[in-house]
């Protein structure tokens, strides 16, 4: 049975507002779905429910503003259904926009930070180890979780913002210490140094660490490298979206795995299973959906672009043009786009060609135009939605793969370091 505490009460009870209490009511429901003796407190939030899906959810955030809310903690928001600046260069109605635009302006009125990004850890309201926080967003809960150490269960649309608007949470699951042991062991056999520095590697490790571990904590061995941050949230999208994974452990780099032992909290793991390099390539070949080499778009930033992403884009495009044929789209953040442009990386990449769209993603917003069939990315996440989300063929390949073909107006791929060996 649920306890709660005096501040609980007066929020359920109507004492601190309709708002809070409309936002206890659901909280409260949901705890008992989830078996909860108990709330805690958080002290912050990642605000999914910000994305507009219909009539629904504007209707929904609408009726919070209006009645007062306002979130009790620092509040982050992901990506919204619209370019707000953009949107016109694209195949969004304005009926779309304008509802979409309406429930962005909702939840900043409820007081949540206009980060509109997917990627909040990559922003000045980073969490910190053991910080118990509420998110949304499959990719920003697995990285909060995993690369961070920070705690938070996998919050749905419409009760992120409850848990904001309230301060509190269920006190289940990923929240505690004694939950987030690993479960599952994934020993990479035999897989090179070199393959592992190719940066198409972490992204299809964890389209295929997600496929294994559905929704089990997998602990990795093996790992050789020294990931990047973009590695690890290139890794943390895929696991995310190929399975339900909300924390992994990377033995030797993440947090709360110094050693593969420490990962499953001294306890034996349910289930071994070895990773060959022929795994991995079966993995990324189910990533390209086109046999062919046709190509409409090239799409870059799911998760959202970094600015060490835009540095490392610069070199590869500077002093080219991307071909007439084909559209060069980047999804990044406000913060992060400016960010390159201080930094003096941004230039290049618009004169080669590239679009910068901020605030949303193409898997967010009905932006792409019919006559775009074919596209191409270095992103697992964008590989695993698009055909369904999109009804788009697709190629996955290394970021200079993806401007290369860019150039050339159709799908070119360097191979060579995942060709079987005999």
């Amino acid at each position: 049975m649920l306890t709660l505490s005096p501040r609980d009460k007066e929020m359920l009870d109507g004492r601190r507002g309709p708002a809070a209490q409309f936002a206890m009511q659901i909280l409260v429901r949901m705890a008992d779905v989830y078996e909860a003796r108990e709330l805690m407190d958080i002290s912050h939030a990642h605000i999914d429910s910000a994305i507009y899906l219909g009539d629904a959810t504007l209707e929904f955030a609408e009726r919070l503003a209006s009645l007062g809310a306002r979130v009790a903690v620092p509040t982050s928001l992901n990506v919204s259904g619209v370019d707000e600046c953009g949107w016109k260069d694209w195949a969004v109605s304005p009926d779309w926009a304008a509802k979409a635009a309406r429930q962005m302006l909702a939840y900043e009125k409820m007081g949540a930070s206009p980060t509109w990004t997917c990627a909040p850890y990559q922003t000045a309201m980073r969490p910190s180890f053991g910080q118990q926080i509420a998110w949304g967003e499959s990719n920003a809960i697995a990285f909060a979780n995993s690369v961070i150490g920070a705690r938070t269960e996998r919050y749905p649309d419409l009760l992120d913002i409850c848990c904001a608007i309230t301060g509190r949470v269920p006190a289940v699951g990923l929240h505690l210490t004694e939950n987030r042991a690993g479960q599952l062991l994934l020993r990479l056999i035999g897989v090179p140094a070199a393959l592992q520095q190719d940066d198409q590697f972490f992204p299809v490790l964890g389209h295929l660490v997600g496929k294994l571990a559905e929704d089990r904590i997998p602990v990795i061995e093996g790992v050789s490298v020294s990931p990047t941050e973009d590695d690890l949230k290139a890794f943390a999208a895929a696991v995310a979206s190929s399975g339900r994974v909300a924390l992994f452990h990377i033995a030797g780099v993440t947090p709360e795995a110094p050693t593969v032992e420490a990962a499953f909290h001294r306890r034996a793991p349910e289930q071994t299973i070895d990773i060959t390099v022929r795994d991995l390539q079966s993995a990324r070949a189910e990533l390209t959906t086109t046999d062919g080499r046709e190509l409409d778009m090239v799409i870059l930033g799911s998760p959202h672009f970094s600015l060490a992403e835009f540095e490392r884009l610069a070199p590869l495009v500077a002093g080219r043009r991307a071909h007439p044929r084909v559209k060069f789209l980047i999804t990044s953040s406000r913060l992060m786009k400016e960010a390159a442009h201080e930094a003096g990386v941004l230039a290049p990449i618009v004169d080669f060609g590239a679009r910068i769209t901020v605030d949303t993603c193409i898997l967010a917003s009905p932006m792409l135009p019919a006559e775009i069939k074919t596209l191409m990315t270095n992103s697992a996440k964008y590989a695993y939605y698009a055909p369904s989300l999109l009804g788009s063929r697709i190629t996955f390949g290394s970021l200079a793969d993806c401007v290369r073909s860019a150039i050339e107006g159709r799908v070119v791929r360097d191979d060579s370091i995942w060709q079987p060996t005999v």
